[in-house]
């Protein structure tokens, strides 16, 4: 699998912003067929950083209702990187 067809988006959150800053963690939305290396491999090429630890998790999607209707949101994978200190990755929000 190609190093974006692995890395969907960066996740943004309060959460994510303090880890950021506390520990050099980024949370990334990955694709569900992507294993730990193919992750690591995958932010090492695109970001030109040295990565020392990969946490992933599956997201199910949470069940909505439209008047009668069930239907539920998509589930994902969420992919929890450690960088090497010194080592970041520029994020700007809104992108």
């Amino acid at each position: 699998m190609e190093a974006h067809q692995v890395i969907k988006r960066i996740l943004l959150t309060e959460k994510s912003t303090a880890a950021r800053d506390q520990s050099n963690k980024y949370f990334f939305e990955v694709d569900r067929r992507a294993n730990k290396m193919e992750i690591e491999k995958a932010v090492e090429k695109i970001f030109n950083v040295k990565v020392v630890n990969v946490r992933v998790m599956q997201v199910l999607g949470k069940k909505k209702r439209m008047g009668r209707v069930m239907g539920q949101k998509r589930s994902w994978k969420k992919a929890i990187v450690t960088l090497v200190a010194g080592n970041r990755i520029e994020v700007t929000e809104g992108a």
